[in-house]
């Protein structure tokens, strides 16, 4: 299976747990638009495809939405069950995995990684709401979709440093 072919299962499961590269692209002009006024929802669209087109992303995505699908259907073992359906607040697994998709991008990433989790703006706070509801398990999901809009934001930073 090549990265094409794999971006197209990721972007379908994204849109089957209620995200959409759009949702990502909005964080992504929010978490710019003060740096680089001109920056448009387009070019912040384009830069998240590049980022779900990244094999390690497209990995992390897959592996972290399986747990959370996992533990909706009853498939994983207790305590770690309950941890995943509670998003228990000390268990971080899933900051470390939605690591593995910021880390491709240096420090901006990170920090911008870091404030998205804290602030749960947009979408994050929806499927931080809807991770609440009985049964339901968005724990790695709000923060790989965080992790998304913040590795394309540090993408864009990238590409337009003040010369």
């Amino acid at each position: 299976m090549n990265d094409t072919e794999k971006r197209d299962i990721v972007v379908n499961l994204l849109k089957s747990r209620g995200v959409e590269l759009s949702d990502m692209a909005e964080l992504t002009l929010d978490l710019q638009k003060k740096y680089i006024p001109q920056l448009t929802f387009e070019v912040c669209l384009d830069h998240i495809e590049r980022v779900v087109m990244k094999r390690e992303v497209q990995n992390a995505i897959l592996t972290g939405l399986e747990l959370d699908i996992l533990t909706e259907k009853g498939h994983v073992s207790e305590p770690l069950r309950t941890m995943l359906l509670d998003d228990h607040g000390l268990y971080g697994i899933d900051e470390i995995l939605a690591l593995a998709i910021v880390n491709v991008y240096g420090s901006i990433g990170l920090t911008n990684f870091g404030y998205v989790d804290k602030l749960k703006p947009g979408i994050i706070a929806k499927l931080d709401e809807a991770g609440k509801a009985e049964g339901v398990c968005h724990t790695f999901l709000d923060d790989i979709v965080a992790a998304i809009a913040a590795a394309a934001a540090a993408s864009i930073a990238h590409r337009y440093v003040k010369k």
